[in-house]
């Protein structure tokens, strides 16, 4: 299947955060604001408790696609959102074996040499 380009019609055209990215200058500019959705969207904390544990949901492709959707489902006035992942996959990423102890946050064991 070959990706069409994104339609620049409508609603999606108007957004401040896309417009600017394309070069043009708004007034006000356009906000980023990073969240943590555990710490406040009900949808987000059903779901985490759904697949049992944080990484099985970053690494399940259509939750992670769901989390980062939320927001905006939400809040329909946001001009984007951001992946959902988290930092601590990196070090996961590289050898180090992550763990989350309930009530501590995460472990990891030392890097492989």
């Amino acid at each position: 299947m070959v990706a069409k380009p994104a339609d620049r019609t409508g609603t999606q055209a108007e957004k401040s955060l896309l417009a600017v990215l394309r070069g043009e200058h708004r007034h006000p500019p356009p906000m980023w604001m990073m969240r943590q959705a555990g710490r406040y969207l009900p949808e987000y904390r059903h779901l985490r408790e759904e697949k049992g544990s944080f990484l099985d949901l970053v690494y399940d492709a259509d939750a992670a696609a769901e989390v980062t959707l939320q927001p905006l489902k939400r809040f329909p006035g946001l001009d984007a959102a951001i992946l959902f992942s988290d930092i601590l996959i990196v070090p996961f990423a590289i050898g180090q074996n992550l763990t989350f102890v309930t009530g501590e946050g995460p472990r990891l064991t030392p890097p492989l040499m």
